[in-house]
């Protein structure tokens, strides 16, 4: 019979992909206890399920008091467990883990972006002590066995690759009417999310936009904080469909927007994970259209639930734009099919199941 793995798990506010997870996690018979923010949203959710949520708040890398918190829960379980979600849990609790027998899995919340780990940070992946290393995408994973030399080099069989889960009921927004953003009725619209280095996206779809036929009702809708800046309003003003460009910025209903798009357009860097916006584009059966080395493109089936296509390559934009706006029995049905892959591929469940078999692999061996 197999032992049931005590955890001690040291994070922050959790979000709904995180704390879902916990609760599915003890749910499956693990004990868990939990160190984190007084202020999360989801601390009653931790309480009415039964699990031990102690209040801590991190105050940066080295918190003395944060420290012996985590030593005195360490001393007092002696979980098989430790698992630190994000910088500063990670950064105080090795330092309180030092001379303790526990397993030490590590998960950076913006270890999507591979490009985002310093020094620091890397130090602790490469520290001996830790045994596992949780990636959120594929791509982050490889973007980690490439880094590094010698001793500086995370060994692969630390790194795992772990999906956040996700469930349909999270996302209800109901679709905006776009003629308030200037949109017309009997348009083709294609919506494009870009925080991060909003530039890739936004240039991508420009020269699109050269390879499209001229005046045809296709409207791009540019959502984030960073599709405002100068170079990216100098590309839209030289696209020929400068008229068709919105540029919405930071919305508070992009969930809408999102909704009542019938196309999102996502580029990324190489080693960026899997951005939330893909899995709401889904999950709203708006169709994804991602580049081929992004981790968007992990969770799209090519002409199935989306379509995959080289970064960068603007004619091969432009004719899977045409390919959709042309075949809109098409369109609806791969919007369909992607609604359906993140509610059968992407669970919260087979995220749980994972991260137990992870677990018990580090306790037992595979």
């Amino acid at each position: 019979m197999l032992k049931v793995p005590t955890v001690l798990v040291v994070t922050g506010r959790s979000d709904r992909s995180e704390a879902s997870l916990l609760v599915a996690l003890h749910r499956a018979g693990l004990c868990l206890t939990v160190l984190g923010r007084a202020d999360s949203a989801y601390r009653e959710r931790f309480e009415h399920a039964g699990i031990d949520h102690v209040p801590l708040m991190l105050l940066g890398g080295r918190d003395r008091s944060g420290i012996e918190v985590i030593r005195w829960h360490l001393d007092a379980l002696r979980p098989a467990i430790l698992h630190l979600v994000g910088r500063d849990a990670i950064a105080n609790g090795l330092r309180a883990a030092k001379g303790r027998k526990s397993k030490i899995v590590l998960q950076r919340r913006v270890i999507g972006d591979a490009a985002a780990i310093g020094f620091f940070d890397w130090a602790a992946f490469v520290r001996p002590g830790v045994d596992r290393v949780v990636c959120g995408a594929e791509t982050v994973r490889r973007a980690m066995l490439e880094r590094g030399f010698g001793p500086f080099r995370v060994p692969a069989e630390k790194l795992v690759t772990i999906y956040a889960g996700h469930e349909l009921d999270w996302y209800r927004a109901e679709p905006l009417d776009l003629a308030v953003v200037g949109v017309p009725g009997d348009a083709f619209v294609v919506a494009a999310i870009a925080d991060s280095r909003p530039e890739l996206t936004v240039a991508w779809l420009a020269r699109a936009a050269e390879h499209l036929p001229a005046g045809l009702p296709i409207h791009f809708l540019l959502l984030g904080r960073g599709v405002s800046r100068p170079a990216t309003l100098r590309l839209v003003r030289r696209s020929p469909y400068r008229d068709r460009f919105h540029v919405l910025g930071f919305r508070e209903d992009a969930s809408r927007i999102l909704a009542a798009s019938d196309a999102m357009v996502r580029r990324a860097g190489r080693a960026e994970g899997v951005p939330r916006s893909t899995v709401e584009a889904m999950v709203y059966r708006t169709v994804p259209i991602v580049s081929r080395d992004s981790g968007s493109a992990e969770l799209v089936e090519h002409e199935r639930s989306g379509l995959v296509v080289p970064g960068g390559d603007g004619r091969a934009l432009a004719d899977a734009l045409l390919r959709l706006y042309r075949d809109r029995t098409f369109c609806a049905e791969l919007g369909r099919n992607a609604r359906r892959r993140i509610a059968s591929v992407f669970t919260v469940e087979k995220s749980a199941a994972q991260v137990e078999r992870m677990y018990r692999e580090l306790i037992s061996g595979p």
